[in-house]
C-alpha cells in the first residue's frame, strides 16, 4: 500500500518574524456638500469627508484572541502620498517571530486618518492568523470587506482569482511567460475598473509565501536555568541538550556545522551619523569670508579638475565632497562645476541650502547638458529647477526638439512626486473648466509661491477648479505655442503619457487652450486621422482571415473612410509635420503579414513628396522611439564635427500607450538580400553598377554603405541594443545600412551570449574583405565616431537619466542600472588611446565570432518553421 507524504514545517522551529504587507483600500464614501463646508466648517477637518483619496496610515498589532492579551506593540506604516488611489504597498515587520505565535493569535488592524491636527480611527477590524481548518499560517493575498459606518461589518473575501494567483506564485501553477504577462496586465486593469457601493471598503493585504506551508505547533517550555551559561555548564558539557519530540517534518534553517553568522543591518546603505555630524560641525563652523579668498595648490586644483570631470551619476568620497565645498568660491568661475557643488550639498539643511543658492545666482551660466542634469529625479528642490529652465530658454527650438521626449519626461516625474521648497519659486496656477479645458493664465494666476510648498498650495491656495503648473511645463507650453513643430511632438509626447494621470491631462488642455483656432483645428484633425488608422488596424486584426483578404478590407476602409476625410481637411502628419497629406495611394498601400496585422499605408503631400508610414496597434512603441531619438541626436553630434556617416534616423511616433506609427523607408533586410542575390554586392550592383570600380558598384553607394555601417555599429553597442538578427538589419538601394526593431536594448537579449556588436561576415565581405581599403575606412569611421560620442558622453547620460521615470520596458527593469549601463559602454575611465583600442578589440572579436553565426542560423530555420 503507498503511503502519501506531505511536506510542511512546524511554526514553533521557525525564527523568522512575522510579515504582513499592506497594499491598499479601496472605496469611497460620501463627501460633504459645498452647503455642509460654509454652514459647518468644522466638519471639513476630517480629511475622508473632503477629499476622496484621503491620506491614511495603517497600525497592524498582534493580540490572543482567546486571553485578549496583546503579543507586540502596534507597527505603523510609512507616510506615503496617494496619487488617485490610496496604495501603501509596503511590508511591515512586527516585532514576534512565527515561534512565538499561539493558535489564537490574530491580527488587529486599525485604519487612521487626520481630524485637523488629531490622529482618529477610521475603522478596525480583526483577522486570524492561522487557518481553523487546516492550522497552517495564512499564505498569499487576503481582501477585508467593510463598511466604514459599520463597526463589526468586516468580511474576509478571497476571490476565485487571488486563490489562482496565491497558487501561481507558490508554484502550483506552471509559468508561461508571454501568457502570465498578458494575463497579470488584464487584472490589473479588471481590478482597476472595479466599482464598490458607496460607503464599502476594501483592505487588501498580503501574507509571505513560503515555500512549505507552516503548520502550527506548540511551542515546548525548557528549563530557562539550564540554559544559562555559567561556568559549571559549559565545563560539563558546552552542547546543551534538549529533549523534545522530533517532528515527521522540518525546515532547516541554517547548517549546523556552519559556524559564521549573518546579520541583516538595516543602516548598511544609510549614512555616517558620525560622518554626518562631522560635517555639519565642520560646514557650520567655517567662516565664509575667509574661504572666499582661498585658492586651491597644484595638487589640490588638478583633483578638483578630476573631480569635476567624473561623468554623471559618479559617487564622490567623504574627501572629494569636502574639497568641492571648502573651494566652492574659487569654483564660481567654472560652469561645469556647479553640478558637483550641488551633489555634495544637503539642500534639506536649511543653511548649506541659502549659502548655495545664493551661489548659484552668481555661478557661470553652465551648459545645456547640465541643465538637464538639474530637470533629473535627484533634484527637488524647485529653485534649482526653475534655474535650470531659465538656462533651457536659451536653447534653440531645434535643440530643444532634440531634447524634448526628455523634458517632457521631466514633467512627468514632477507630475508623480512631491517638489516642496522654502525658497521663492514661481508657479502658474490655471483654472480648469468643467469642460475639462484650461482657460489662459492671465498676470493675475502667476504667483510667486514665496514660502509655500507645493502641498500647501494644493490644500489652501488652489481652489478645485484650479491646477498648478511648473516652471518647467510652463515654459514647455510656450516654446510649443510660438513654434508649431514643437507643438506637434509636445502634444503628442504628452499625450502618449497622460493616459489616466490628470496633471498631465490639465497641462494638455492648457496648452491646447491657449492656441489660436487654426492650430487648435489642425490638432483635432491629426486625433482623428490618428483615431481612424486605429480603428482600421482594429478591425483588420479581428478579421480571422487570410492576408489577402485583410489586404482588401483594407482598400475598403481607405477608399471609403480615409480617402474622403483626407479630401475634406488635409492632415499635418503627426510624425513629420513638415509634410501635409492630401490623398492616399491604394497601389502602394499593404497589411503586414504579423500577428498584430499591422499596415502600411501611403499618401501624397502638399509638397509633391510621396509619404510611407507603418501604423500598429498592440504594441509600445515608447521604446523605440527613445531609441531612434537617441540615433539622432547622436546624428547631429557627429555632424556638429563634421562628420557625416549617413545614417537613417526615420520617424517614429507612439501616439498611444500601445499604438504608434512608424516612418517607412524603402528597404530589404540582409535575410532577403542573401536569399535573392546570394550577397550584399550583387544587390548593391543590381541598383547602381558601374564598371569604375573592382566592386562593381557605383562609389557614393560604397561610401553610404561603408559609412553608415560604422555609425550604426558604434550607436548600437554604445545602447545595448539586442535580438539582432539579418531580419532587422535593413540596407536600402542607394546603400543606406540601418537598424530596426529595438525591442531590447541596455544589454536586454533573448538569445544566449550575445554579441556585443554585431557585424556580419557578409558585411565585411561587400566592403572586399578584411584587407580591403574600405574596412580600413570602416575601422576608421568606428573610431572617431566612438571618440566624439564619448566627448558629447555628460548630455547623453543626462538623457538617459531623465528617462528612469519612464514606463519605457528596458529601462524600468533596473532604472538605477539604466545610465550605468550606457555609462559603462563609453568606458569613461579609460584615455583616448586606450578607448580606441577597446574598440578595434571589439570589432576584431566580433568579426572573428562563431556563436553569432550558428544564432542567424537557428533563426533562418525558425522562420522557415513558422512560415
Amino acid at each position: 500500500m503507498s503511503i502519501k507524504s506531505v511536506t510542511f514545517c512546524v511554526s514553533n522551529e521557525v525564527t523568522l518574524p512575522l510579515q504582513i504587507k499592506i497594499d491598499s483600500l479601496e472605496g469611497f464614501k460620501p463627501l460633504l456638500k459645498a452647503s455642509q463646508k460654509l454652514t459647518q466648517p468644522s466638519l471639513i477637518q476630517r480629511t475622508s469627508d473632503v477629499q476622496a483619496d484621503s491620506e491614511m496610515f495603517v497600525s497592524v498589532q498582534v493580540f490572543d484572541s482567546q486571553s485578549r492579551r496583546n503579543q507586540t506593540i502596534p507597527v505603523y506604516t510609512p507616510y506615503i502620498p496617494f496619487k488617485n488611489i490610496r496604495k501603501w504597498d509596503v511590508w511591515l515587520t512586527l516585532p514576534i517571530t512565527l515561534e512565538q505565535l499561539t493558535s489564537d493569535s490574530t491580527l488587529h488592524i486599525v485604519l487612521w486618518e487626520f481630524d485637523g491636527e488629531k490622529e482618529v480611527e477610521f475603522f478596525s477590524t480583526e483577522t486570524a492568523l492561522f487557518e481553523k481548518s487546516s492550522r497552517t499560517l495564512k499564505r498569499g493575498s487576503e481582501s477585508i470587506k467593510f463598511k466604514y459606518d459599520e463597526p463589526g461589518s468586516s468580511t474576509i473575501e478571497v476571490s476565485e482569482t487571488q486563490q489562482l494567483i496565491n497558487k501561481y506564485k507558490q508554484g502550483e501553477i506552471k509559468a508561461i511567460p508571454w501568457l502570465d504577462e498578458l494575463t497579470f496586465q488584464q487584472l490589473n486593469k479588471a481590478g482597476k475598473r472595479r466599482k464598490l457601493p458607496q460607503g464599502v471598503f476594501v483592505l487588501n493585504i498580503e501574507y509571505p509565501l513560503f515555500d512549505l506551508p507552516v503548520v502550527y505547533a506548540e511551542k515546548i517550555s525548557t528549563n530557562v536555568q539550564e540554559n544559562i551559561p555559567t561556568y559549571h555548564n559549559f565545563d560539563l558539557n558546552n552542547d546543551v541538550q534538549i529533549s523534545r519530540p522530533e517532528p515527521q517534518a522540518k525546515i532547516s534553517l541554517g547548517n549546523a556545522t556552519d559556524s559564521t553568522l549573518k546579520f541583516y543591518d538595516p543602516d548598511q546603505f544609510n549614512p555616517d551619523p558620525i560622518e554626518e555630524k562631522f560635517r555639519r560641525l565642520e560646514r557650520a563652523s567655517t567662516n565664509t569670508s575667509l574661504e572666499k579668498e582661498l585658492k586651491p595648490d597644484a595638487k589640490k586644483r588638478d583633483a578638483l579638475n578630476t573631480i569635476i570631470s567624473y561623468p554623471p551619476g559618479s559617487d564622490l568620497t567623504a574627501h572629494e565632497k569636502g574639497l568641492v565645498w571648502k573651494y566652492r568660491y574659487y569654483l564660481m568661475n567654472n560652469k561645469k562645476a556647479l553640478t558637483k557643488l550641488l551633489q555634495v550639498t544637503n539642500l534639506t539643511e536649511e543653511s548649506e541650502r541659502r549659502e548655495v543658492l545664493e551661489l548659484v545666482d552668481s555661478w557661470a551660466e553652465i551648459d545645456i547638458e547640465d541643465a538637464l542634469e538639474l530637470l533629473g529625479s535627484a533634484y527637488k528642490n524647485l529653485s534649482l529647477r526653475s534655474y535650470a529652465v531659465n538656462r533651457l530658454k536659451k536653447a534653440s527650438d531645434s535643440e530643444l526638439e532634440l531634447y524634448l521626449l526628455q523634458l517632457v519626461q521631466a514633467v512627468c516625474f514632477e507630475s508623480g512626486s512631491p517638489l516642496s521648497d522654502k525658497s521663492a519659486s514661481e508657479f502658474t496656477i490655471v483654472n480648469v473648466a468643467q469642460s475639462g479645458a484650461a482657460a489662459p493664465p492671465s498676470p493675475k494666476y502667476e504667483q510667486n509661491i514665496g514660502n509655500s510648498s507645493t502641498n500647501e498650495l494644493n490644500n489652501s491656495e488652489l481652489g478645485q477648479s484650479s491646477v498648478l503648473i511648473s516652471p518647467l511645463a510652463e515654459f514647455l507650453i510656450r516654446r510649443a505655442i510660438i513654434n508649431s513643430r514643437l507643438g506637434n511632438f509636445f502634444y503628442w509626447y504628452l499625450k502618449s503619457e497622460s493616459e489616466g494621470n490628470q496633471y498631465l491631462t490639465h497641462i494638455l488642455d492648457s496648452f491646447v487652450s491657449r492656441l489660436p483656432e487654426e492650430r487648435r483645428t489642425k490638432l483635432k484633425h491629426q486625433t482623428l486621422f490618428i483615431a481612424i488608422l486605429k480603428g482600421f488596424c482594429q478591425e483588420i486584426k479581428n478579421l480571422r482571415d487570410t492576408t489577402p483578404k485583410k489586404v482588401e478590407l483594407l482598400m475598403h476602409l481607405l477608399t471609403s473612410k480615409l480617402r474622403p476625410f483626407l479630401r475634406s481637411a488635409p492632415v499635418e502628419l503627426p510624425l513629420d509635420p513638415d509634410f501635409t497629406i492630401t490623398d492616399v495611394i491604394l497601389q502602394d498601400c499593404k497589411v503586414f503579414k504579423s500577428s498584430l496585422s499591422p499596415v502600411k499605408i501611403a499618401f501624397n503631400t502638399l509638397q509633391g513628396q510621396e509619404f510611407a508610414l507603418m501604423f500598429k496597434v498592440g504594441d509600445d512603441l515608447r521604446q523605440d522611439q527613445l531609441v531612434v531619438q537617441i540615433i539622432s541626436l547622436m546624428n547631429e553630434l557627429l555632424k556638429n564635427e563634421n562628420v557625416d556617416l549617413k545614417l537613417t534616423p526615420y520617424k517614429i511616433l507612439a501616439t498611444g500607450s500601445n499604438e504608434g506609427a512608424i516612418q517607412f523607408i524603402p528597404n530589404d533586410t540582409l535575410a532577403s538580400i542573401l536569399g535573392k542575390h546570394h550577397g550584399i554586392l550583387p544587390y548593391l550592383r543590381s541598383h547602381h553598377p558601374s564598371s569604375g570600380n573592382d566592386l562593381g558598384v557605383q562609389d557614393f553607394v560604397i561610401d553610404n554603405f561603408v559609412k553608415s555601417c560604422a555609425g550604426y555599429c558604434v550607436i548600437t553597442y554604445i545602447l545595448g541594443v539586442g535580438d539582432r538578427h539579418l531580419d532587422n538589419l535593413l540596407v536600402t538601394p542607394d546603400g543606406h545600412f540601418f537598424h530596426a526593431d529595438f525591442g531590447y536594448i541596455l544589454g536586454q537579449d533573448p538569445k544566449p551570449f550575445p554579441p556585443l556588436m554585431k557585424l556580419p561576415p557578409q558585411i565585411i565581405e561587400s566592403f572586399g574583405g578584411a584587407d580591403s581599403e574600405n574596412y580600413n575606412k570602416f575601422r576608421s569611421y568606428c573610431f572617431v565616431a566612438y571618440s566624439i560620442l564619448r566627448r558629447n558622453a555628460n548630455l547623453i547620460l543626462n538623457l538617459f537619466e531623465l528617462m528612469k521615470p519612464s514606463d519605457i520596458p528596458d529601462i524600468k527593469i533596473d532604472p538605477d542600472g539604466a545610465m550605468l549601463k550606457v555609462k559603462e559602454k563609453f568606458c569613461l575611465d579609460m584615455s583616448e588611446e586606450e578607448a580606441i583600442v577597446h574598440f578595434q578589440n571589439l570589432i576584431n572579436a566580433s568579426v572573428s565570432a562563431l556563436l553569432p553565426l550558428v544564432i542567424d542560423r537557428l533563426h533562418n530555420l525558425a522562420q522557415y518553421w513558422r512560415a
